[in-house]
């Protein structure tokens, strides 16, 4: 593995321990500690925030005259769940995952969760200052087309509805205030699913706050 994370990522890990966990799905886990699975998954947690922070941070620098609403749906895009799973596979991460093999297992998720976990490997064993050179230079720079990200539309309304649907969940979007006065007025759109309140969003239009709201709970809940 030391040379494939080589190949892969341009470094040579120190404990290649943490690769190897980020790549072990619980269904390939037979250690256990206190009753819970050895697996990547306290990895992908950490990695999913190193991500989101190093993108950010990416894109707070990149386009400094481009507002919240901009900067969260490039962010989104980037680490979105189907751009992680297929940046697994360009990468070729796919084929070191471990896991059981069982129909089921093998979801829309694993290798985006890997890719985070990852990251979160990265991070514990490099640093925060090594893992954001690896993601920009290795990973954004070479295969992320930012421009053409910025052309491709995002209906988040729309996939969190279908997803709702399809999960056999009620969803609704609440206008809970509204901002200031004139053309400076803003509407709050809160977004409650099964009548728990998930995410909100904050714009001049109320189906620009509604996009916003469905677009962290994509995030949140790991739908895009």
């Amino acid at each position: 593995m030391f040379l494939a994370i080589r190949n892969i990522f341009g470094f040579y890990p120190c404990n290649i321990f943490l690769y190897k966990l980020a790549l072990k799905h619980k269904s390939a886990s037979n250690l256990k500690i206190n009753g819970f699975k050895v697996s990547n998954e306290r990895l992908e947690y950490l990695g999913d925030a190193v991500l989101s922070t190093i993108v950010a941070d990416y894109l707070f620098k990149k386009f400094p005259l481009k507002d919240e609403g901009f900067l969260t749906e490039m962010r989104s895009k980037i680490v979105s769940r189907n751009s992680l799973n297929k940046l697994s596979y360009k990468l070729g991460l796919d084929k070191f995952i471990e896991s059981n093999g069982d129909a089921g297992i093998h979801s829309n998720s694993i290798n985006g969760d890997a890719f985070e976990a990852f990251a979160g490997a990265m991070y514990l064993d490099k640093g925060y200052t090594f893992a954001q050179k690896i993601i920009i230079n290795r990973i954004i720079n070479i295969h992320i087309n930012i421009e053409e990200l910025q052309q491709k539309e995002t209906n988040f309304k729309s996939r969190i509805i279908e997803w709702a649907q399809k999960e056999k969940h009620s969803i609704e979007f609440r206008l809970t205030d509204e901002v200031g006065n004139g053309h400076n007025k803003q509407y709050i759109v809160d977004l409650y699913i099964n009548d728990i309140s998930e995410s909100n969003g904050r714009d001049y239009t109320i189906k620009g706050a509604e996009q916003l709201a469905a677009e962290k709970a994509c995030v949140k809940l790991k739908v895009c």
